[in-house]
């Protein structure tokens, strides 16, 4: 009897756990044949779960209409808020972490941070833009990456001080009377141990700022600097809907995404793997 409960209870997990994968990868695999479909097999009132003819018509479209333009805008602004925003909460959280100030002063800075990022985004809208408007950063790519500080800087601080709190204090300590200087000390011994903690923020900042849409349509206005949110909007219209065209610029947005995730597991393997020696 028991070996039957076993063995059902062995049986149960793996068809559970393909039942999940089914749903989880359903998605996927349907934007996929979506975006490999004919405009006229898309519209067909009988969905089909294989594309009757496989075509790249969808794609040669956005090709010709020159939307990796839009691939790179996001790429470009991504990367470049991420790297600003880890740069910026590394010294912050390590000066937090680190120094004492007056009047708890740090305490105070950390809490004014959290609640900062509690506002609405709207609400933090109507003054950026007047002070984008007089600094003359408005349609602009580097003006949108500082806009988007304001979704990735405060978490990245918090998260990172945690990581740099964590990292006990004789290690500097020991560093400092072997004759390190300050600079070694954060490049050497700091930066290395919280390694697997910068990769976690990393993530955090892609996928905030890969998805973020309210502030790129305040603050851009040129339709060659639109990122990828604001040109998958343009698919659906008020009268027809671009089903391939949209899946197959969603499959465009898919791709970085994928790719960025096989390097931070890559890294994250690599620095668990230091972490044990």
């Amino acid at each position: 009897m028991a070996s039957f409960v076993n063995t059902k209870k062995g049986f149960l997990f793996p068809l559970l756990l393909f039942v999940v994968l089914i749903f989880s990868l359903f998605p996927i695999y349907w934007i996929v044949i979506t975006s490999l479909k004919t405009p006229v097999e898309n519209i067909s009132r009988i969905p089909t779960l294989f594309p009757q003819k496989i075509s790249f018509e969808n794609y040669v479209a956005l090709f010709k209409g020159g939307y990796l333009k839009h691939v790179w805008n996001s790429i470009f602004v991504t990367a470049s808020a991420t790297i600003l925003s880890l740069l910026l909460a590394f010294l912050a959280a390590y000066a937090l972490a680190r120094h004492r100030f007056l009047f708890h002063l740090n305490t105070l800075f950390l809490i004014w941070i959290i609640l900062s990022k509690m506002l609405p985004p709207v609400v933090l809208a109507v003054p950026l833009y007047d002070m984008f408007t007089k600094m003359r950063l408005l349609n602009n790519l580097w003006g949108l990456i500082l806009v988007f500080q304001v979704y990735t800087l405060p978490y990245c601080v918090w998260m990172l001080f945690g990581f740099v709190k964590s990292i006990p204090l004789e290690f500097e300590e020991a560093a400092e009377i072997d004759g390190a200087s300050q600079a070694q000390i954060v490049r050497l011994i700091v930066l290395p141990l919280i390694r697997t903690g910068l990769v976690a923020t990393a993530i955090f900042c892609v996928i905030v700022a890969w998805d973020e849409f309210l502030f790129t349509m305040l603050f851009i206005r040129t339709p060659d600097l639109l990122t990828l949110p604001l040109v998958i909007v343009n698919f659906i219209g008020e009268f027809e809907t671009l089903w391939g065209q949209l899946m197959g610029v969603g499959i465009l947005a898919i791709l970085p995404i994928i790719v960025f995730s096989k390097v931070v597991y890559r890294q994250m393997t690599s620095a668990y793997s230091l972490s044990l020696k």
